[in-house]
């Protein structure tokens, strides 16, 4: 299908391609009537009196879901406010989560090796006491971050501060950062352990922010820059 909002915010559904199309196909030979519904999400790239000036076709914002199409061509083309509403329920949500990890697994995979490489040359330790250790950590900790801004962002996306879904991932991500410097008891006494935890407090929240950004042209709202 065809993302008819953002199309529209792009122009490349708009007034111009309306009126366009209405005289490539012959629309006023096929119907007697001079009426167009357009999709509601459309509205912002169609002016509709530049429509009703050059093509004689009357605009009508029909409703949101197609579903309900039958419904406001009964009820003489007038909508209610239920079909003006844009709803995204969990479910919805959910639905992007799948699309999310598929997207994220090689750079995930790619970005582990290399955390696991780093750690077994750089480590304190042998190579395997490093790999075991500050490797998996480190693998665990990329994980988490990718938990934090693909899955869990669109489950709790509502109910997060802030209207940027940067802010929503960086929020996320800060949680799973403290979280996951519990777990690794970090002696706080020391230099080295001061600058670990300050670097997953500055890794984690950047990925989970990034992925979070990712969902923006999925939802039915959007963040501040569109």
């Amino acid at each position: 299908g065809i993302n008819i909002w953002c199309a529209a915010g792009k122009g490349t559904f708009g007034t111009e391609e309306l009126i366009y199309r209405i005289e490539a196909s012959g629309l006023k030979n096929v119907v007697g009537h001079r009426k167009v519904i357009v999709p509601q999400l459309g509205a912002p790239g169609v002016a509709a009196h530049q429509v009703k000036q050059f093509s004689g076709f009357k605009v009508y914002y029909g409703p949101v879901q197609a579903a309900d199409l039958p419904a406001y061509l009964d009820a003489g083309l007038k909508a209610t406010p239920g079909m003006r509403a844009m709803p995204f329920p969990l479910k919805d949500r959910a639905v992007l989560i799948p699309i999310e990890l598929v997207e994220t697994a090689k750079p995930l995979a790619i970005l582990s090796l290399l955390a696991l490489l780093l750690a077994a040359i750089l480590g304190p330790g042998n190579a395997l006491a490093n790999l075991t250790h500050e490797g998996m950590f480190a693998v665990w900790a990329l994980v988490c971050a990718v938990i934090a801004g693909a899955v869990l962002h669109p489950l709790v996306l509502p109910w997060l501060p802030g209207r940027a879904f940067s802010v929503k991932g960086l929020i996320l991500g800060f949680v799973a950062a403290l979280g996951l410097i519990a777990v690794r008891g970090i002696n706080w006494h020391l230099w080295a352990g001061r600058i670990e935890a300050a670097a997953w407090l500055l890794i984690v929240p950047a990925i989970a922010a990034y992925l979070a950004m990712n969902s923006t042209g999925c939802p039915t709202y959007t963040s501040l820059s569109g």
